[in-house]
């Protein structure tokens, strides 16, 4: 359930471009033809080569080609997006992980276009699923009755509930500046020390912020705990009508044709062999190993705008400290049927059974029936079901584990019902985000970018949600466009 798809953005500068940097002996090999044979290698020049074309790419791109700085977006896949990609299949929209988008976002509300996104909305709750029986917790402020009747379900205490709708007072009011300047811990210990009890904190807010964070042991940082409960408290939960692909799409469009080279690995950064000042080049390599062309894209600044491990991979060092520690994953599998889903609500179910003694342990964290979100999720007469994984699963196959699901799913929503599902699609995303434990320097100024000519941006380098990789890419183009102008006076 990541609502990402990362709020203060840092741009980290860098002069690690000074030398190649070696991925896999192949890459070696082709970078070695290109450096010996120059003229064998096609050549595109712009001010700035950005690689990865994920949100932060994009929306580097975006800013840069608004202040008229040409450049060239290289991307390794088949189309923009990184991790936030929409595919569809059979007529379904099928998000690669289940992604949230919210309207409170600020930077998004800066940069997208939401009437053109046609967001559709969650309602603002969630069933959960605890000991045998579904209990709804409701936002008193927009479902007033359903508030009060939650008020006497074993989700919490009644104290626990009141809490609640206070935190979310308090988040409201709080600035963003002094949401992530404050003392920060883990959310487990934050949520204890505001007063909430063990019991909602297992019931509801482990599998509700671990469907957000892929972290049901709640580690992550407690600025970002704060962070969502801002943005759910002044916006909704939505889907875009065309899946959460939509936005970076959206992106893209804003760019000029020709200026997105997608099916280029970057095999390396380097200064430019001919001697021409304040140029760097990346090397990148475009089709299969047997029938592979090498792209020299130059310019005079470069930033690498992939997630955390393949910027360090591309740099040679740990960008962040978040390169460094283990990722967070999940899985997401997709189901069809040509029943009718249980139930017409807009809702999302959560897993509220944290091995208390009550039902068995499960691995479904949480599921919905995107269609009725948003319509446009599956075709008509048919049923699309999501079902989310906190972790990688590696020793299990797709097979086993949409049998698990099913498995699990079918106490929820009944055998008859769960027995009609066909696997559509499993989507394994090990590195669904980076690793957001405490300590975090999310308010952390821009390095030094007076002499470097590689910048790194991106959800690794500040908070993972969509937001943040929107503020991240603008913020460097930004002072990039900084750098340029200062070079250009001199």
């Amino acid at each position: 359930m990541s609502m990402r798809s990362a709020p203060s953005a840092r741009v980290a500068a860098s002069t690690t471009g000074r030398g190649l940097v070696p991925v896999c002996r192949r890459r070696r090999e082709a970078r070695a033809r290109a450096a010996s044979s120059p003229n064998d290698a096609t050549v595109v020049d712009a001010d700035v080569v950005i690689v990865g074309a994920g949100v932060a790419g994009l929306t580097c791109a975006a800013e840069l080609n608004d202040r008229g700085v040409s450049f060239a977006l290289v991307e390794a896949s088949d189309d923009v997006g990184g991790r936030v990609r929409t595919d569809f299949v059979d007529g379904f929209t099928l998000d690669r992980g289940f992604q949230i988008f919210l309207t409170a976002y600020p930077k998004a509300k800066e940069v997208l276009d939401y009437e053109a996104l046609d967001l559709r909305e969650f309602y603002a709750g969630a069933q959960v699923r605890y000991r045998g029986e579904f209990h709804k917790v409701a936002d008193p402020l927009r479902h007033p009755a359903d508030g009060v009747i939650s008020l006497a379900n074993p989700i919490g205490s009644v104290p626990d509930k009141i809490l609640i709708g206070l935190y979310r007072l308090r988040a409201y009011l709080k600035p963003l500046h002094a949401v992530f300047s404050s003392e920060e811990t883990t959310i487990a210990r934050h949520l204890t020390e505001v007063g909430f009890s063990d019991q909602v904190v297992r019931t509801f807010f482990r599998p509700f912020l671990g469907g957000i964070f892929f972290d049901r042991s709640l580690g992550t940082t407690s600025r970002l705990f704060e962070f969502v409960m801002k943005m759910l408290a002044t916006g909704s939960n939505c889907f875009p009508a065309g899946g959460i692909g939509a936005v970076p799409k959206q992106l893209e469009s804003r760019l000029p044709s020709g200026s997105v080279h997608l099916n280029c690995r970057a095999g390396g950064i380097e200064r430019r062999w001919r001697g021409e000042e304040d140029k760097v080049a990346v090397v990148a390599h475009r089709g299969d190993d047997d029938e592979e062309d090498v792209v020299v894209f130059t310019g005079r600044r470069v930033v690498v705008a992939t997630e955390g491990p393949a910027a360090a991979d591309l740099l040679g060092e740990a960008t962040t400290t978040t390169t460094t520690r283990k990722p967070v994953g999940t899985v997401c599998l997709y189901f069809r049927t040509d029943e009718d889903p249980p139930s017409d609500e807009p809702i999302l179910y959560l897993n509220g059974n944290d091995d208390d003694g009550g039902e068995e342990s499960t691995v479904v964290n949480n599921c919905c029936f995107p269609a009725t979100v948003s319509p446009t999720y599956a075709p008509a007469g048919q049923t699309l079901v999501s079902a989310s994984l906190v972790g990688s699963f590696d020793d299990k196959t797709d097979e086993d584990l949409a049998a698990q699901v099913k498995a699990e799913l079918s106490s929820w929503f009944g055998a008859a019902f769960v027995g009609t599902w066909e696997l559509l699609k499993v989507y394994r995303i090990p590195y669904a985000q980076p690793n957001q434990e405490p300590p975090t320097d999310f308010s952390r100024k821009e390095g030094d970018g007076g002499m470097g000519v590689v910048y790194v941006c991106g959800d690794h380098t500040e908070s993972a949600t969509l937001d943040g990789a929107l503020r991240s890419g603008q913020r460097c183009a930004r002072r990039v466009c900084e750098e340029l102008l200062l070079r250009k006076k001199e």
